[in-house]
């Protein structure tokens, strides 16, 4: 029967007993249950005055002795707890405990409905907890959960939402008490709540069928779980845990179920925590876009709605914190205000939205310099504060904003009180937070920022000597859920040690490369990982800290560092082929196949799959013999790679560029000072060619372009003659000095050095050149062994030998068994580079074309050497131009130990 039928029904049945009728209570009870049904359904909120009327007549009819009298009064009391849900007046809250605990109090302990009144009374406690925060109707919610529980047969099927609801109770205290280092001893629980919550939820969910109609609740309340327990802990597998939770409730739940709204919202605050995290883009549209959604479904008068709109809120400050658009932070100030306005003034969530607002003005403050932005920034920030109880686990993060605002105030006005105020702040901040909390390490650098400050004012040195320590901290103590942030408090510390401390910069530096493969999370792909390179502008800084390092005669650290910040993603490629000799044959096996998911494209879930293979990589770390196997290679194991012949590695920087020479693994660098990267520009534009650092289209070599007082051939004489004179003699005259005047050469051109013939410039010469994009790749490639036999395979050209194809012959399928049978390789073929995505550049063959994504995933155990004679084969994105992810550097990594590419557009 539906929802219709059956109130139509119940309302004949009800017309036709008169009001003495003894079934007239009965007949309304089930009037109202349809009524409620209806109501849960669709929303309508007349269902549920409907409902509601029918329970106070039905309580009315009925004398004070009736023995179902306890089963009116819960059915009253539900009603009314339906309607607090909804308008959220306190009233019917008071309404719904009161008739509750009545029907409890008549209801004998061994009655079989006695466990589901229970549960409907604790349901109450817990809305009454969450509007006042009394710690009294949490306590008591999670003993009535208790009772509920016991109460309940192994193989009842109320099992599953009782378990689940004590887990929420868990989950709840977890959350009043999870950050507090002194409740820790006092109160139970803290992270053992949330672990009981998360096992709790977890039967409860494997004890509902996968087609059943709540499960949709159940998988809502275990992804909260996970995302509280990520906000704690910070391992990513949380995090992925709870969105794929969330969405699946979703999925399951109708465009038109009044539920809908929730379960988006949770698909919305999960997603912000993946972007905040890994700075996908696609998460945070993802996340707009469910949280609108939520919104336009949410009824005005729903009495979460102001939950709603702080969701929106925040995911609007998310984007303008990314695009800068400040109509998106206007937005996000209007939503922050509406829920305030919205809220009654003791709501326990109040302070959130102030919090949020307060940030909000911070921002707008930073982008306009409006004073009275700031002023209202400190106000809303102070309001914040004073609303938080002095136990309450977001203490902490309220203090951080007010002391941030107060440390504004200080630059803006100059008054040392503001100082001294935020520096007391972030004190009290970091007291508060436990050691092993993810944000501990931010609010660590906060601190170290304001110190920094003071002492530039008053100069107390041991301001200076607490700043070195806290930024040391917080990058070697604590993890953090913000890689970002880290990132850039890390680039402080590197600023303003060169100020003051530049023997710390190379610490610094070094803190800050450490983080850089949790912002390019293996698990992202590769455009992401290559936007996150622009954006946070980590070719330019990579090149800023080999200079200063070169600068302070730390030439090792400079290598070092140089070759964390190079070819990235390239080098992650190369990563994903693990060398199992070491490990144990389990782990060689779980690392090859999730190592080959990632390498092949074929994981289902690459951010899962990531998490799970850094979870392994770290479990091997753990071994002896192993600690520092996946560790960035120190400079005792690079300087291998000139183990046949002298490397050169060429930096450019706007202050000057440097030459570091490696003579071989046992001598000591080498240090050239080479002209500034102006100077070298300046070269090039006056012949109208441009490096790598300038725009793709207009970089190419050989490629005219308005050359208007000199040929193309006279303008390659000028910039060879330059490099020769400038670069390449320099070098080649400490090589003398060595005695070296021939063999092999190793060039590791950065910046506006890639792409150069640099082989090109020595008027005679006795040097064999190669280049590299690492010492890293250089070292892979030397320690494979050659084959016993060449087997040699021609593409593209007319040849007399066996293993050629031509014209029609050079098919996608014929060139891949080509290229997995030969050593040797020669393609002369066109090939095209995608900027937006190198995986996918690829070569123009007969009736198709071969990505690079393809040939990365193919198995090429014979590959030594590739000859591309190919367009564009070693053009890579003009903005990432120590990235080398073109099609020469793809062959590489997907297996070969030599290429050659040429930069050529026909």
């Amino acid at each position: 029967m539906s929802l219709d039928a059956a109130v139509q029904c119940n309302l004949e049945a009800v017309k036709l007993a008169p009001a003495d009728h003894p079934d007239r209570p009965g007949l309304l009870e089930s009037l109202s249950i349809s009524f409620t049904d209806r109501y849960h359904r669709l929303g309508d909120l007349k269902d549920l005055e409907a409902a509601l009327e029918s329970d106070l007549e039905a309580i009315n009819l009925i004398p004070t002795d009736h023995p179902n009298k306890s089963q009116y009064l819960y059915s009253l009391g539900l009603s009314f707890a339906d309607r607090y849900q909804r308008l959220g007046k306190i009233e019917d809250l008071d309404v719904a405990m009161q008739r509750k605990q009545e029907a409890i109090e008549l209801t004998p302990t061994d009655h079989p409905q006695r466990a589901g009144r229970v549960q409907g009374l604790t349901a109450s406690f817990t809305d009454q907890y969450a509007c006042f925060g009394e710690l009294k109707d949490l306590e008591a919610a999670l003993k009535f959960d208790r009772e509920a529980v016991d109460l309940t047969a192994a193989d009842d099927p109320e099992l599953p939402l009782r378990l689940k609801c004590l887990a929420t109770s868990f989950a709840d205290r977890y959350h009043r008490f999870g950050d507090l280092q002194d409740l820790a001893a006092a109160r139970l629980g803290r992270i053992e709540d949330l672990e009981v919550a998360i096992k709790t939820k977890q039967k409860a969910l494997g004890l509902n069928a996968t087609d059943h109609p709540d499960r949709p609740e159940f998988l809502l309340d275990l992804a909260a779980s996970f995302g509280q327990r990520y906000q704690r802990l910070g391992d990513l597998k949380d995090l992925e845990a709870s969105i794929e939770r969330y969405q699946e409730a979703v999925d399951q739940t109708p465009s038109d179920h009044p539920s809908r709204a929730e379960r988006l919202r949770g698909v919305t605050v999960s997603l912000g925590n993946r972007y905040e995290r890994l700075g996908d883009i696609g998460d945070l549209t993802a996340s707009l876009k469910s949280v609108v959604e939520a919104v336009t479904l949410i009824p005005v008068d729903h009495l979460d709605r102001p939950q709603y709109l702080h969701s929106l809120a925040v995911s609007l400050a998310h984007r303008y914190q990314r695009l800068g658009d400040l109509k998106d932070l206007e937005n996000s100030m209007q939503r922050y205000q509406e829920a305030i306005d919205l809220m009654p003034l003791n709501h326990p969530n109040r302070a959130e939205n102030l919090q949020g607002l307060a940030a909000c003005f911070g921002n707008r403050y930073q982008r306009l310099r409006d004073i009275k932005d700031l002023e209202a920034a400190v106000q809303r920030y102070q309001e914040t504060v004073d609303f938080t109880p002095l136990d309450h686990p977001n203490r902490a993060e309220h203090l951080q904003g007010l002391a941030i605002s107060f440390g504004d105030r200080y630059k803006q006005s100059g008054d040392l009180n503001d100082l001294e105020t935020a520096v007391k702040t972030k004190l009290e901040v970091v007291d508060l937070t436990a050691p092993d909390h993810p944000a501990r390490a931010h609010r660590l650098q906060a601190l170290a920022l304001s110190l920094t400050d003071r002492y530039m004012r008053l100069r107390d040195h041991y301001d200076l000597e607490n700043v070195h320590c806290y930024y040391a901290f917080s990058f070697t103590t604590s993890s953090s859920n913000d890689p970002e942030s880290s990132w850039r408090g890390a680039l402080v510390w590197a600023s303003s040690s060169q100020e003051f401390q530049p023997s710390n910069v190379p610490t610094a530096y070094r803190a800050a490369f450490k983080i850089l493969p949790d912002i390019l999370w293996i698990g992202n792909t590769i455009p992401v990982r290559h936007d996150a390179i622009r954006r946070l502008d980590i070719g330019p800084i990579t090149s800023r800290a080999t200079k200063f390092c070169t600068e302070l005669g730390q030439l090792k650290p400079a290598v070092e560092i140089l070759e964390q910040g190079l070819a990235t993603t390239f080098q992650q490629i190369l990563q994903l082929k693990p060398d199992a000799d070491k490990l144990l044959p389990q782990q060689a096996a779980d690392l090859q196949q999730l190592s080959l998911q990632l390498y092949s494209g074929t994981a289902g879930n690459p951010r899962e799959v990531a998490a799970q293979r850094k979870d392994l990589l770290d479990d091997i770390c753990r071994q002896p013999g192993l600690e520092y196997s996946m560790l960035p290679r120190p400079y005792n194991t690079l300087s291998q790679a000139a183990h046949w012949g002298p490397v050169v590695i060429l930096n450019s920087h706007t202050k000057g560029c440097d030459g570091i020479i490696i003579i071989n693994p046992a001598s000591e660098l080498i240090h050239v000072s080479l002209p500034s990267r102006n100077m070298l520009k300046e070269i090039l534009e006056r012949c109208n060619v441009r490096t790598r650092a300038e725009t793709a289209a207009t970089r190419l070599f050989g490629h005219r372009e308005g050359f208007a007082s000199k040929t193309t051939k006279e303008c390659f004489e000028e910039i060879l003659t330059w490099l020769w004179k400038i670069v390449v003699d320099p070098v080649y005259q400490v090589l003398a000095s060595y005695g070296i005047c021939q063999g092999r050469l190793w060039w590791l051109p950065t910046g506006a050095f890639a792409g150069l013939p640099l082989h090109a410039s020595p008027p005679r010469d006795k040097f064999i050149h190669s280049y590299t994009a690492t010492l890293g790749s250089l070292l892979e490639a030397q320690n494979k062994y050659p084959s016993n036999t060449h087997k040699f395979g021609v593409i593209g050209v007319t040849h007399t030998g066996k293993n050629y194809l031509k014209g029609e012959q050079a098919t996608p399928q014929a060139v891949k068994l080509q290229l997995q049978d030969c050593s040797w390789i020669h393609l002369a073929c066109h090939g095209t580079q995608d900027l937006v995505e190198p995986t996918k550049s690829r070569l123009l063959l007969y009736e198709g074309s071969l990505k690079l994504e393809t040939i990365l995933q193919m198995p090429l155990s014979e590959a030594e050497f590739v000859f591309l004679a190919a367009c564009q084969t070693a053009m890579g994105d003009a903005e990432l131009v120590n990235e080398s992810f073109h099609l020469g550097g793809g062959f590489i990594a997907a297996g070969f130990q030599s290429a050659v590419g040429t930069l050529v557009h026909e």
